[in-house]
């Protein structure tokens, strides 16, 4: 529905009712645990009730009558008559799964279909009772704006409230007679949307307001063209002795770096928006395998740019999966091995400087290397020479080769070699990395490293030749001097022992393939990717600098090595490196086989 002033109520509601229903999947599994526990019966109600007034003001009836059957389940629930079990839960967990599915259709522009009798006697918990007399739930006004929809939403949760959440005072705690929820709406028939001036006033109580995305993408953008003009000004600055312009381009630094702070801020997200779907997730999967699971999530208010929190969506739901499935013991075997039956699963995020880290860790069984080394050889992913000289570490990373997995038989969920690839790939392209640590007995631990945006990233930049290299500072350890005289050859590898920790080491000349004017590099920077460690040799090192990603040109996507392009201060075009593409079989191979011949540090 869309008002004269273009204000489009539909598009509102599926922002709201997907918000809301994240919520709700987790508050299930949370009354799941503690079926007494008052503020999330209350919270569950006012969710479900959110949705029905806002599905009845835009006619959507197979939403109104699915939602309103499980308001009749949660009352019978708050008013003592009836408790919740176990095919309540089931039947509110279908009616999330299918309010979901709702949304999906109505972002399609596609019309409801009727709801299932048995869904709803299901989610009722006994027989449905014959169909009312269906009568719309709400008056429509002809022209809707934004006031009016506010209006519409604090009429249902509450002047600045937030479905789904609980607050001090509950508007709903009170149970609604059982004669009056079955036939009439909970919410007057007509609300309050004739005096704007309320709503206003509530819209100026939140202090929040909605804001397309594509603005902040635009805004995003100028800002990135700010920080390339500010830069060449700070490269330019010290040819020009003035010192007027170094005080005026201080302050343009100054504010520059503050413009950027605010705007990049008004991009970031809880990464709860994706959290809150793990509960229910982890519920579903672990029923399905019959395992009992309890998943505990942590720094579910870090925040990251909004274009990463949903991105990272589907590498956490294969990592949580993957934990419930691979990870996590069957009760008996648990039993069997001195375990609680219940296996854990956490998740969580927390912000380190630039960066943030997210865990997907279990107590489960965990993973053998000499089991994936043996998978591998008999896959034909790796030959037996290559395998034997892989450490314990290097072994783990080969569950990130694609097509490769230890199950024997194909199920749901796995065993079909395709899963744990495409989440390094996924990672990869948000500029991070993804790392095993594993103890048999113990569990398991995979830990994601992303940037807190990708606008802007903090980058090293090197020189070979007259060109101009960057590589995300994340990924770089130290930088140090090149001796060719201290590099040691092994299976036909160069070797850098660096204080007893033997690493690989690369040429960028020679990865580009650049013919050799002599053995002029005089820096190596030393790089981390994954568990392994390796020096690449440049000419030079020209020094820290934040750098603003741009896409590569349509003909150069897809290349090894390239994860993108910027201008750099001085007005040049440098190319983002992926260090994790730049480092070879070859050179993985040649760091397996000095591992095993001397230390390793940590």
């Amino acid at each position: 529905m869309v008002s004269e002033g273009g204000y489009d109520a539909r598009a509102d509601f599926l922002v709201e009712a997907r918000e809301i229903l994240d919520r709700l999947g987790e508050q299930v599994v949370a009354l799941e645990q503690d079926p007494d526990d008052r503020a999330t019966l209350d919270a569950e109600f006012r969710g479900f009730h959110t949705i029905k007034g806002g599905a009845g003001f835009l006619d959507l009836p197979p939403m109104v009558a699915l939602c309103h059957a499980f308001e009749d389940r949660i009352d019978a629930a708050r008013s003592g008559a009836r408790a919740l079990d176990a095919a309540a839960f089931d039947g509110a967990q279908r009616a999330v799964d299918q309010l979901l599915d709702m949304l999906d259709a109505l972002a399609r522009g596609e019309a409801l279909e009727e709801i299932d009798p048995a869904l709803l006697e299901q989610v009722r918990g006994g027989p449905a009772p014959a169909p009312a007399a269906a009568a719309p739930a709400f008056e429509i006004p002809e022209n809707l704006d934004d006031l009016d929809f506010d209006a519409l939403l604090d009429s249902l949760h509450g002047v600045g409230g937030i479905p789904g959440a609980t607050p001090a005072a509950p508007a709903a705690a009170t149970p609604a007679a059982p004669a009056a929820n079955a036939g009439k709406p909970a919410s007057p028939a007509k609300p309050a949307v004739a005096d704007k001036h309320a709503a206003a006033t509530a819209g100026e109580a939140e202090q929040t307001v909605r804001v397309d995305v594509r603005r902040l993408d635009a805004l995003v953008n100028l800002v990135g063209e700010l920080v390339l003009a500010r830069n060449r000004l700070k490269t330019l600055r010290p040819g020009v002795r003035d010192e007027a312009l170094d005080r005026a381009v201080t302050a343009l630094d100054t504010v520059t770096a503050r413009l950027q702070g605010a705007v990049m801020s008004a991009r970031m997200q809880p990464v709860s928006r994706v959290f809150t779907r793990f509960p229910k997730l982890a519920r579903d999967v672990a029923r399905q395998l019959k395992k009992q699971v309890e998943l505990v999530v942590e720094g579910a208010e870090t925040e990251l740019d909004r274009n990463l929190v949903e991105a990272l969506a589907d590498p956490l739901v294969h990592l949580v999966r993957n934990a419930i499935d691979h990870g996590i013991e069957m009760p008996e075997a648990r039993r069997a091995a001195g375990k609680p039956e219940a296996g854990r699963v956490r998740l969580s995020a927390q912000q380190e400087g630039d960066h943030v880290s997210i865990e997907v860790s279990d107590d489960g069984a965990g993973i053998d290397p000499e089991n994936i080394r043996r998978s591998a050889v008999r896959k034909g992913v790796i030959d037996a020479e290559a395998a034997g000289r892989l450490s314990p570490e290097e072994c783990l990373s080969l569950l990130f080769l694609p097509g490769f997995s230890t199950r024997t038989e194909v199920s749901d969920l796995s065993g079909r070699g395709v899963g744990m690839d495409v989440v390094q790939s996924k990672i990869r392209e948000l500029s991070g990395q993804v790392q095993i640590f594993s103890e048999i007995g113990e569990g398991t631990r995979f830990v994601i490293r992303v940037p807190l945006t990708l606008a802007i990233l903090p980058t090293l930049l090197v020189e070979l030749d007259q060109d101009v290299y960057a590589l995300p500072l994340v990924r770089v350890l130290e930088v140090i001097a090149h001796d060719a005289a201290q590099l040691l050859w092994m299976d036909g590898q160069k070797i850098l022992d660096l204080r007893e920790r033997p690493m690989p080491v690369l040429s960028l000349r020679d990865w580009l393939g650049l013919p050799r004017g002599g053995d002029d590099a005089t820096r190596g920077v030393v790089l981390q990717s994954g568990e392994q460690r390796f020096c690449l040799l440049v000419d030079r090192v020209l020094g820290r600098e934040e750098v603003v990603i741009k896409a590569l040109p349509r003909s150069l996507r897809g290349l090894p090595g390239y994860a993108g392009a910027s201008l750099v201060g001085d007005g040049r075009m440098a190319m983002i490196l992926d260090v994790d593409a730049l480092l070879g079989p070859a050179q993985r191979g040649a760091s397996g086989a000095c591992s095993s011949g001397a230390p390793r540090g940590r």
